[in-house]
Parts: structure tokens; sequence; C-alpha cells
């Protein structure tokens, strides 16, 4: 049986090895884990065959997290709450279920960084599928602030008006605002975390901020699970830096449960991927 991740582009995913490395741990070799590149054009498709008896269930990564939803026949609350899915997994019935698992492995990851969330000013990067997940954690933790910058403020907006209708969530003091607002350095500056997820990054010359402003006393965090410019900008600065490896590792330990029905092997899973970036 497979389990497939679903995006575009897939191949520098380190997600099969990490997950094969744990599939094969808890004695469940049958089961294999492999990246499809999928476009947006071949997304129904894609999902439609995970209905099949050889499919277990699926990751979805980017740019693919909020298209996938109307293609499922369940959400679990907090993905629904989110408006974005990045695990798929199959109920009693067959019926394809939309979790996400990112917004809890983001604060996991975030707590073993030493952030401490409460009361905290923190600026995200970014307002797709990656970033709702992380605005609806972290508008849960107890913020004193959130500030969501994006490209496109109108995005921004939209998602912090969700954030504000969700009376679950309830919100700190939240600003929407662009990328090149004039105001945007001093907000970063006074922040205590600064959270890029944009998947700008992924290439080596690409960065959200060319000059970020960070406080030496600052935690910069880039979901982008390998060194970037954005975080080596922020380590000359004296912040602290962490790329988003913990995350990778504590959101697919939640989704290998949600497949099989096992505890992760979160010591494995961290060690494939450490074999990988290698």
């Amino acid at each position: 049986m497979q389990i497939i991740l679903i995006g575009d582009p897939v191949a520098h995913s380190r997600s099969p090895a990490m997950q094969n490395a744990a599939l094969a741990h808890l004695g469940l070799g049958h089961l294999r884990y492999a990246a499809v590149h999928t476009p947006l054009a071949d997304l129904p498709s894609r999902v439609a065959a995970l209905r099949e008896p050889g499919y277990l269930g699926a990751n979805v990564t980017l740019p693919h997290k909020q298209a996938v939803i109307p293609l499922l026949d369940e959400l679990e609350p907090e993905a629904a709450r989110i408006g974005a899915v990045n695990t798929i997994y199959k109920g009693a019935g067959g019926q394809l279920i939309g979790a996400n698992t990112d917004a809890p492995g983001l604060i996991a990851d975030l707590r073993d960084g030493g952030a401490d969330l409460a009361g905290a000013s923190v600026v995200l990067l970014g307002a797709s599928g990656a970033a709702r997940a992380a605005a609806f954690a972290l508008a849960g933790a107890g913020l004193a602030r959130l500030t969501i910058a994006n490209r496109s403020i109108a995005r921004a907006e939209s998602l912090v008006a969700d954030l504000r209708a969700d009376a679950a969530a309830s919100p700190p003091e939240m600003i929407a605002i662009a990328l090149d607002a004039p105001a945007l350095p001093a907000i970063i500056a006074a922040a205590g975390l600064l959270i890029n997820a944009t998947s700008l990054g992924w290439q080596a010359d690409e960065t959200p901020l060319a000059d970020p402003p960070v406080s030496p006393h600052a935690l910069v965090y880039d979901m982008v699970y390998r060194e970037t410019h954005l975080l080596r900008e922020a380590a000359v600065r004296g912040a602290r830096a962490r790329d988003g490896a913990g995350m990778l590792v504590q959101q697919g330990a939640l989704a290998l449960t949600r497949w099989t029905g096992h505890a992760a092997p979160l010591a494995v899973m961290w060690a494939a991927f450490v074999d990988c970036r290698l």
C-alpha cells in the first residue's frame, strides 16, 4: 500500500526518507511513502486515486493545502477552522478525511526551540496554507500581538478577518500589513519572534526580507527546512535562527499516527532526516 506526498514541486522533500524509516521501524515495511509531483490541473484525479484500496492516505504540500479541501469528504475540526489541509487519511467507511498537523507541529517545535509565546509579539510572513496553519496555532497560544505581513495585503487582511471570526482562537491584537510597508521594519524590530511561512528560501537567493531588522533578542524561524538567506542574516544580527526541520518531523509524526494508528518513532524520524540532510 502507498502513502503519497502531493505537491508542486516535491523533488526537494525529505518526507519520504523520514516516513519510510519510521514505517520500517514499526514493522510496516509493506507500506511505502512516495513523493508524487502534482500540478494543480492533476490534483482532482490524484486525490480521487486515494480512494482506491492501494492507498492509505497522503500528505499535501504547497501549493495545494487549500485547493484540496473541496475534494475531500470530511475535515477534522481544526483543519476546518484553519482552512488548510496537509494530511489526508481514510475513515472507517473509506471516506477521505483532511487534517492539519502543521499547526500543532509548529507550536511543538517553537517550544522545543525555547520560544516563550505567552505575551509575545510575533510577525508572521505569508498568508497562504502554511501561514494559515501558523496563524491559527499562534492565535491560540497566548500572544499579545500578531502581525501578518504579505505581498498582497488583501490576503493578509482576509486571514486576520478569519481569525477574528473564530471565537475558539481568542486571538490577540492583530495587524495585517504589506511586506513593503514602511512601518514593517519597526514592527519586526520590536518583535520577539519572526516566522517565515512563505516558500521563499528554497532557492539560495530567495528571501521575503533582504535585510531583516530583527532584534538580537529575537528568534527567527523559517519553515523552510534548510539554511536560508533570512536565517543567515538574522544570525549576523545576533538573533537566534531556527529552520523548519523540527516542524517537518513533528507534523510528519502526527500524520503517521493518523495513517497507521501507531505512535510515531520521533528519534528514528529525526535520524532519517539528518542522514538525508548530510
